[in-house]
């Protein structure tokens, strides 16, 4: 049940295509022999209404991993890797890129139609 949440400057919806993004991380997730319930993967972006970076554009992309507890580190720096990879081929002109892998503590609940 991998959740990638994706953090961005402003503007970049504007500039960039983040539905491709998120539809290329999906599907690459999807795929991945790790995940065995491709039908949970998430992902989405969240635009900052301001933000300063250290480094020129100031523009960037910060993803989060959020996974469930059991994967292997070697999994968990693979999938971490394909999410970076991902954000450079969409964002290659974004000044940050980068990638924060997270447990989700169980217990995790949800409802879905």
């Amino acid at each position: 049940m991998p959740h990638i949440i994706i953090e961005h400057s402003k503007g970049l919806e504007d500039s960039h295509d983040l539905q491709a993004l998120c539809d290329d991380l999906w599907d690459k997730f999807a795929a991945h022999p790790a995940i065995t319930a491709p039908d949970t993967v998430r992902t989405r972006t969240i635009a900052a209404n301001a933000s300063r970076i250290g480094v020129e554009p100031q523009s960037f992309a910060h993803a989060t991993l959020l996974l469930l507890p059991g994967r292997s580190d070697e999994v968990r720096m693979e999938l971490a890797q394909l999410i970076l990879s991902t954000l450079e081929a969409h964002l290659a002109d974004v000044g940050s890129l980068t990638v924060r892998l997270d447990d989700i503590q169980q217990p995790y609940i949800k409802r879905m139609l």
